[in-house]
């Protein structure tokens, strides 16, 4: 296997990166794949709820996909929480980052903010402030916030919901993960 030549960024030469930028295309086409598997990994964790984060994740996209919703905002709704396991207090954050290459400007901004705005269902049995996504109302992406969490996220953790499984939706992860909507960073 062809390796660079240095040991320090600074003294790679154009062969250098010319080789790195074909290792990092062809590893970006694994994108998909890597990405079922960490949901795959969502199986059992975070104790507590009626289902796993698997379960919830699958059925946000079964709802998503039941609502006539288009392939990015199905596969946001299976994907919003898989920063859970790496990210626990910044899920949105982490998922809406991996989103962005792949999806309108609105669904990245969704996912990015529906930890906030779900805190509208719980945050006052803790103390907290359950109108905080207020700050948001003049937000173009505000109601379809709002929606996703509603339709989607927070009524998804119901055990007897018909929910279809990770192999259905790979085809649409396969779709949005390969085609980015802007060039990766050199």
């Amino acid at each position: 296997m062809e390796i660079v030549s240095f040991t320090e960024m600074q003294s790679g030469t154009s062969a250098d990166y010319r080789l790195l930028d074909r290792h990092e295309r062809q590893h970006i086409l694994g994108l998909p794949g890597r990405i079922l598997e960490a949901l795959q990994r969502l199986k059992g964790g975070l104790a507590g709820y009626k289902i796993d984060r698997l379960q919830h994740s699958l059925q946000s996209a079964t709802r998503a996909e039941n609502d006539g919703a288009d392939a990015e905002w199905i596969v946001a709704a299976l994907v919003h929480d898989i920063g859970d396991e790496l990210a626990p207090m910044n899920h949105s954050e982490f998922a809406a980052a991996l989103l962005k290459p792949y999806v309108s400007e609105e669904v990245h901004w969704v996912v990015a903010h529906h930890g906030l705005f779900q805190m509208a269902y719980y945050a006052h049995h803790l103390g907290k402030d359950p109108l905080a996504r207020e700050c948001y109302r003049d937000h173009p992406y505000y109601d379809s916030c709002v929606r996703f969490c509603e339709r989607w996220d927070q009524a998804s953790f119901d055990p007897a919901f018909p929910t279809r499984p990770l192999s259905h939706f790979a085809p649409l992860v396969s779709a949005i993960f390969s085609h980015p909507s802007e060039a990766p960073p050199p």
